[in-house]
């Protein structure tokens, strides 16, 4: 059976020894699922302009800014170089799709990083839209894809539901 990385051979929370592992080059792909209510498919529908700002725009740098703080809210991963963020938001009627990518060179992965991007873009699309309604719905926050290291390439088994 395997074993969580995370907890020494007593069952004690450890941060993962990385020194020994290779540099190499590393990506991950994470999307988040934001539900919009009637009231807020209009606005994003022409542009998403609210009475804040630009809705994709602020959950654009809301995810790149959450990439590079992973590690100071989660208190195992380690702080990474990040060599590059993506954020995209796509709306299709009432669902917007965030979709961030995050790349590094180094001795661990980038998953919870493109994860935690991936929550913050969605947190700041509820924060920019909640004055129009407070029923925008976060539904999922899911690793798409991981490459690099040791385990090479690993996708999502599941399929993405609606």
């Amino acid at each position: 059976m395997k074993r969580l990385s995370h907890l020494d051979t007593q069952g004690a929370v450890r941060m993962v020894e990385v020194g020994s592992k290779r540099v190499t080059r590393r990506s991950a792909r994470a999307r988040a699922l934001v539900r919009l209510p009637p009231e807020c498919v209009p606005v994003m529908a022409a542009g998403g302009r609210s009475h804040k700002g630009d809705v994709f725009q602020v959950a654009r740098l809301a995810g790149i800014m959450a990439a590079k703080r992973t590690s100071d809210f989660v208190p195992l991963c380690h702080p990474l170089a990040i060599d590059g963020v993506d954020v995209e938001l796509r709306l299709d009627q009432n669902l917007i799709t965030v979709q961030t990518t995050v790349r590094n060179t180094g001795k661990t992965g980038a998953e919870m990083e493109a994860l935690t991007a991936a929550a913050g873009a969605a947190l700041a699309v509820y924060d920019m839209l909640k004055g129009l309604s407070h029923d925008v719905v976060i539904e999922r926050i899911e690793l798409v894809e991981k490459r690099g290291g040791r385990s090479g390439v690993i996708r999502r088994r599941v399929a993405r539901s609606r």
